[in-house]
C-alpha cells in the first residue's frame, strides 16, 4: 500500500485529476481507505472528494474512527457531499459513527439525513450504549405467513436490494411480531405455490435490542448464523445484526481485555497516532497502584528479617519462588477470563470448577517442586524441604487466586479482566513471602 500511496500523493501534487480518478476504480474500497489511512490529512480529504458516491460509501466504513472524524471535517463546506455520504450509509455503520461523536456535532449531523434516515438513526441511538440496539440495522426482508414462495420471491426482488443480507428471510405477523426465519435456501427450492408457513418449523433464535453486544458474540457462535433477528420487549422485529458486525465487537472486547489484563487503565488507540502524553495517563493508575501494593512484599520481608540473617541462602530461591506462583495465577485467570467471557462458564460453576482448579495446582506445584529441589540439592541441600514445600504451597495459591479473582469480579458486576496479570502478580509476591519464610521458620526453627 505504501507504492500506492506514494503514487496517489504524486497526482495530487501535479494536480492530475483525471488519471487519480482513473487510478481510484482500479482499486476497491478496502485498499482505497487503507491508502487514505497512510495519507496526511489534506490529500486524505482530496483523495475522498474525488472517489464515487458508491466508492465513498464503501470505503468510510472500512477508515478509522479518527480519520472518519477528518474526513467530515474537511468536508464540512461540502455540505451536499456530507448529507450524501451519511444518507448512503448503512445504518449500523452510522450509528457507530456518530456514537462515538460528541453531542453537539452528532445532532448537527443528523440534521443532514432525510426524514427517513433521521427517524432510523435517531431509533438506534435511542437504545443504551453497548447495547444490540445500537449495533442492529433496520434493512431486512420480511413477509407474512400467508404469502406464497412466489410472492415472496417476488417481495425479494422488489425490497431486497436495501437489505443488509438475504441468506434469511424473517416471518411476521400482523403486527409485526417475529414467528420464525426461513434461509432463503429453502425458498428458492420450495413450490412457487407453497405458502410460507408451510415451511415454517417455529424454531428461531433472537436477540433482544436492549441486550449486551456482548451477548450477541455467544449466540453466534453457538447457533452458527450469519445474521440474527432483534426484537423489542414485545417481541416485535425492529431489526437484524450481521456476523460482521459482531466480529468488530468481539475483536474491541479482546482489544479491550488485553489491555486490561496488561493493567492498563483503558484501551490505548494506536501507539503510532497516540500522543506521549496520552500514553502516560492511560498506564500511570495501575502502576503507581502497584507500586503501593508491593511495599507490602517489602513489609513481609522486614518482619522476617531475623529469618534471612540466620539462612541466607533463602535469598537465592526467593524470586523463583514469587515469580513461579504469579505465572500460576496469570495462567489460571487467563483461563477463566476467556471462559466466561465467551460464556463457557457462568458464575456458578465457580465451586463445581474450585475443586478440579486446586487438584491441577497441586499437581503443577509437585512437579515444580521436583524440578527446584533438584536445584537446591547443588546450591543449598539443607532447605530442599522448604523451597519444596513452598513451591507447591505458593502455586496453589496462586492459581486459586488467579481462578477466583475473575469469579469474583464478576460477581460485583465488573469487568473480569480488571484481575490483570500484574495485580495477581502482586498478590501473589506478597502472600508468597509470607508463605516461604513461615515454612522457613517452621521447619529451620528459625
Amino acid at each position: 500500500m505504501v507504492d500506492i500511496a506514494i503514487n496517489f500523493q504524486e497526482l495530487i501534487g501535479n494536480k492530475d485529476w483525471k488519471n487519480l480518478k482513473r487510478e481510484l476504480n482500479g482499486y476497491d474500497p478496502f485498499q482505497i481507505a487503507e491508502v487514505i489511512e497512510d495519507l496526511e490529512e489534506q490529500e486524505a480529504i482530496i483523495l475522498f472528494r474525488l472517489l464515487t458516491r458508491e466508492q465513498a460509501k464503501e470505503t468510510f466504513q472500512f477508515l478509522s474512527h479518527e480519520k472518519q472524524e477528518e474526513i467530515i471535517e474537511g468536508l464540512a463546506h461540502n455540505i451536499n457531499k456530507i448529507t450524501s455520504l451519511l444518507n448512503d450509509l448503512d445504518p449500523d455503520d452510522r450509528t457507530a459513527f456518530l456514537e462515538e461523536l460528541p453531542a453537539e456535532i452528532t445532532q448537527r449531523l443528523i440534521q443532514l439525513l432525510s426524514p427517513e434516515e433521521r427517524r432510523i438513526a435517531t431509533q438506534l441511538l435511542g437504545y443504551p450504549e453497548d447495547s444490540i440496539g445500537r449495533l442492529m440495522t433496520p434493512e431486512f426482508v420480511a413477509v407474512r405467513p400467508d404469502f406464497t414462495v412466489e410472492q415472496t420471491l417476488d417481495h425479494i426482488r422488489k425490497h431486497g436490494k436495501d437489505s443488509e443480507t438475504l441468506n434469511v428471510v424473517y416471518i411476521v405477523d400482523n403486527q409485526w411480531k417475529l414467528i420464525d426465519d426461513i434461509r432463503i435456501r429453502e425458498i428458492i427450492l420450495a413450490d412457487p405455490g407453497q405458502k410460507i408457513s408451510e415451511l415454517m418449523d417455529n424454531r428461531f433464535v433472537a436477540l433482544n435490542a436492549f441486550d449486551d453486544q456482548e451477548l450477541a458474540i455467544g449466540v453466534f457462535r453457538d447457533h452458527d448464523r450469519v445474521a440474527l433477528p432483534v426484537t423489542d420487549t414485545e417481541e416485535k422485529l425492529v431489526g437484524i445484526v450481521t456476523i460482521d458486525d459482531v466480529m468488530d465487537v468481539a475483536e474491541e472486547e479482546i482489544t479491550e481485555d488485553f489491555h486490561k489484563f496488561g493493567s492498563f487503565q483503558d484501551a490505548i488507540i494506536n501507539p503510532l497516532k497516540a500522543g506521549i502524553t496520552l500514553i502516560y495517563k492511560k498506564r500511570i493508575f495501575w502502576l503507581t497502584f502497584l507500586v503501593f501494593m508491593n511495599i507490602f512484599s517489602g513489609a513481609a520481608l522486614a518482619h522476617f528479617e531475623n529469618t534471612i540473617k540466620g539462612m541466607v541462602s533463602l535469598l537465592f530461591f526467593l524470586p523463583l519462588l514469587i515469580a513461579s506462583s504469579g505465572n500460576a495465577g496469570a495462567q489460571s485467570a487467563t483461563l477463566m477470563i476467556r471462559s466466561l467471557a465467551v460464556g463457557d462458564v457462568i458464575i456458578k460453576d465457580c465451586l463445581r470448577l474450585l475443586g478440579r482448579e486446586f487438584l491441577v495446582s497441586f499437581m503443577l506445584g509437585i512437579t515444580m517442586a521436583i524440578g527446584v529441589s533438584l536445584i537446591a540439592t547443588f546450591r543449598a541441600p539443607d532447605i530442599i524441604a522448604v523451597v519444596a514445600i513452598t513451591m507447591v504451597l505458593t502455586v496453589m495459591t496462586g492459581s486459586l487466586i488467579g481462578f477466583l479473582l475473575p469469579f469474583v469480579f464478576t460477581k460485583l458486576k465488573l469487568d473480569p479482566a480488571t484481575a490483570s496479570a500484574p495485580l495477581i502478580t502482586s498478590l501473589a509476591d506478597i502472600i508468597g513471602v509470607m508463605i516461604y519464610f513461615t515454612v522457613a521458620n517452621w521447619y529451620l526453627g528459625i
